[in-house]
């Protein structure tokens, strides 16, 4: 094999909508593990191309650039601990639930081997299950780095395959909270509709309807403003970026969404979405748990600012 095919490629062809953007800006938002250090990192060492020649990272895009990037393959290395200050909601020798903050990523990645949840946890209780190997110990479930809230971590690998199985059988409570884009006019609705690769952007997910996943997500509208709603979500099943997918699907996109919001938004660093209550059966002792986290301050205050239009 050679180093060339070692590398993970990513392609993309330059919307009208995204012309004018930094280059690094633009890729840092394509996978929410690549910090703009990185992709400029990347950029310096030619691993970034427009139409087959290396740019700046101050290169603003056209449209129709055809923008490559080669990621360099992930290095087995030791994930260190780094003591930080971590909001545990409960804890034993089983389990961890965690109440995340905004903007905190929850696992190191490629590129991005420090500063995340797992580290953090690593120096607070030292015990984390091996099922998802190196970069991942303990993680059973991931909510997006710009998603605040709860999440289950698990200490052993028993806990782990445990929780795992709940999650399969759809028998975990996880309710979210969002502001949405547009005022819904009806009280709740359930949107059943498959989850995959988006074809016309890989970095993305997309309601399609071939190589895709069931996907559920139903919704009760909380409070209802000028231009955006309040909702309260609960997941059926648990596909990757379901509610930022489903909601736009439906043509209210989360506020402050990068990804797949638009670009005139509500100003909060990421989506506007808190994973609230999280249930589960204990794997060792089979009680039930239940625990549901605050918003937090920056959604509080955007929805007191929503209140007063």
């Amino acid at each position: 094999m050679t180093d060339t095919q070692l590398f993970e490629r990513y392609d993309w062809t330059i919307e009208q909508s995204d012309a004018g953007e930094r280059i690094d800006k633009y890729i840092s938002l394509q996978n929410e593990d690549w910090s703009r250090s990185q992709v400029q990192a990347w950029i310096k060492e030619g691993r970034v191309t427009v139409d087959g020649e290396p740019v700046k990272s101050n290169y603003k895009l056209q449209a129709e650039d055809e923008l490559t990037l080669r990621v360099p393959p992930p290095r087995e290395m030791a994930i260190l601990p780094e003591p930080m200050p971590l909001d545990i909601v409960y804890e034993d020798s089983d389990v961890v639930v965690v109440n995340k903050p905004r903007g905190l990523v929850v696992h190191p990645a490629p590129g991005h081997y420090s500063g995340t949840l797992v580290n953090g946890l690593l120096a607070h209780c030292k015990d984390l299950s091996g099922i998802n190997g190196v970069l991942r110990p303990g993680v059973v479930h991931r909510i997006d780095k710009d998603t605040s809230g709860l999440l289950m971590v698990a200490k052993n690998d028993k806990a782990h395959m445990g929780l795992a199985e709940q999650l399969k059988e759809h028998s975990v409570n996880r309710t979210y909270v969002a502001i949405v884009h547009g005022v819904i006019q009806h009280e709740m609705g359930t949107i059943e509709a498959p989850i995959g690769r988006d074809p016309k952007n890989r970095q993305q997910m997309a309601v399609v309807f071939e190589n895709s996943k069931h996907a559920v997500t139903h919704f009760i509208v909380q409070e209802r403003f000028k231009d955006y709603t309040l909702v309260e979500l609960k997941l059926e099943t648990g596909r990757t970026h379901q509610i930022r997918v489903h909601m736009k699907y439906i043509e209210h996109p989360l506020a402050g969404d990068p990804k797949y919001g638009p670009k005139q938004t509500l100003e909060i660093n990421g989506q506007a979405l808190h994973a609230k209550t999280l249930g589960f059966v204990h794997p060792r002792t089979g009680e039930r748990l239940e625990f549901e986290a605050p918003l937090p301050e920056d959604l509080e205050q955007t929805i007191a600012y929503l209140r007063q239009q």
